[in-house]
């Protein structure tokens, strides 16, 4: 009787194979996530480049930049941070003016026509309100019953950042580039009710706003005297993911108060202020004895309408990836607000003219302790003084006769 010989894999063999397998699989994989991030990381790109031309286009249409702090004022003027449902008090950030040149006309028809519809499906009406509550141009950025202020734009994301959804409301990861000094970056040349143009405001605004974009106030390209292939008119920002990230929120004391050292002066002073109180363990994270629940609202990239500059602002004064630093309770009036991004080493950058480049890390940013520039400043931070802040600083700057000569 003949025997039938079966062939097939030993045990032995069988387990060789799967950790070959293995082997192969974990040496491809960070080429993988390599590839991955570098596709986000060029889709990101494209998403800057998108924006700058709409503001281009913009420019080309209305013979001047989109305006960071626009929009309505309701019939009684009040403080810009109280609430309102019948005006944004010239709240907006310039990503609202530029909607309908990157493709987002609908969204842009919502917000400059009045409408009835809330976040939670019902209609003002239902709740006791009149029809058509919502005027054109929205109420102030942060009411989250208002649809439009909660509506993620793709544009106006990075793929590579992983924020979404509560407490933030619709998320950014581009910013306007305010400059290389942070003093009175919410007021413009106006009073807290910004119905007024006291000459101090006035002043202060002419001596501090050193940027491509002026808060609460009309720019064009002919401002750029530096021109604007040397200007710097946006930069990447992270959006906050509720991790005690130095990158997306301020320091508080568990008093809810400004953490030690900080204040409004203070870091006007030294950008470098909120130094200390990093985890020396986590450097990329707040020490853990300072308490962020009451700010959660209040963070890095949270409302892609509000012109804040802890919300769509960003600074030359820190390198990329540095810390924000500002004292708690001022809704970002005086901020440190610096450039970061989710991608290794550093962020994207939109020139004045429309070219996107990523800046590193280690970029020359010359003396992080200096004060920045204002108008009682003394020495090196008067009006007019060149940047502090070395290559950084000076491309940040739109007329302070600092030209760019190198490559970044």
């Amino acid at each position: 009787m003949s025997s039938v010989k079966r062939h097939g894999f030993t045990l032995v063999e069988l387990l060789v194979v799967i950790a070959i397998i293995g082997i192969l699989v974990g040496l491809l994989l960070p080429a993988v996530q390599a590839a991955r991030e570098a596709a986000r990381r060029m889709s990101c790109s494209n998403n800057f480049k998108q924006i700058g031309l709409g503001i281009q286009n913009y420019h080309s249409n209305y013979k001047q930049l989109p305006t960071h702090g626009t929009g309505t004022q309701p019939g009684v003027p009040d403080a810009y941070f109280r609430t309102s449902t019948q005006g944004n008090r010239y709240r907006l950030s310039m990503l609202v003016p530029i909607l309908p040149f990157i493709e987002q006309q609908s969204l842009w028809e919502q917000i400059s026509n009045p409408n009835a519809q809330r976040t939670d499906g019902d209609t003002m009406a239902a709740v006791g309100t009149p029809t058509n509550p919502w005027p054109p141009m929205g109420p102030t950025p942060e009411v989250i019953q208002y649809i439009p202020w909660t509506t993620e734009v793709p544009t106006y994301r990075c793929p590579s950042d992983p924020g979404f959804g509560l407490p933030a409301l619709g998320r950014t990861n581009y910013a306007a580039c305010l400059g290389d000094s942070c003093w009175r970056l919410y007021f413009g040349p106006y009073n807290n009710d910004r119905t007024a143009k006291p000459q101090g405001a006035v002043l202060q605004a002419q001596a501090a706003h050193r940027g491509f974009f002026k808060p609460l106030q009309e720019s064009k390209f002919r401002d750029i005297l530096d021109g604007l292939s040397n200007t710097i008119a946006m930069g990447e920002i992270i959006s906050y993911l509720g991790d005690n990230s130095i990158r997306g929120q301020v320091t508080e004391s568990a008093a809810n108060s400004s953490a030690p050292g900080v204040s409004l002066t203070s870091i006007r002073d030294n950008p470098s202020v909120c130094l200390p109180l990093i985890n020396p363990q986590r450097p990329r994270f707040w020490d853990p004895t300072y308490n962020m629940i009451s700010r959660r609202l209040f963070a890095r990239g949270y409302r892609w309408a509000d012109q804040g500059p802890f919300f769509t602002g960003c600074l030359t004064i820190l390198p990329p990836n540095r810390e924000i630093c500002g004292p708690y309770n001022t809704l970002g009036t005086t901020l440190i607000a610096t450039m970061s991004s989710q991608h290794t080493g550093g962020c994207h950058v939109l020139m004045g003219d429309g070219a996107v480049t990523f800046v590193s890390d280690s970029v020359e940013a010359g003396d992080s302790t200096a004060g920045s520039v204002w108008l009682n400043g003394t020495g090196a931070q008067i009006p007019g003084s060149p940047s502090p802040y070395g290559l950084w600083g000076s491309l940040g700057t739109r007329a302070a006769s600092e030209v760019v000569d190198e490559a970044l």
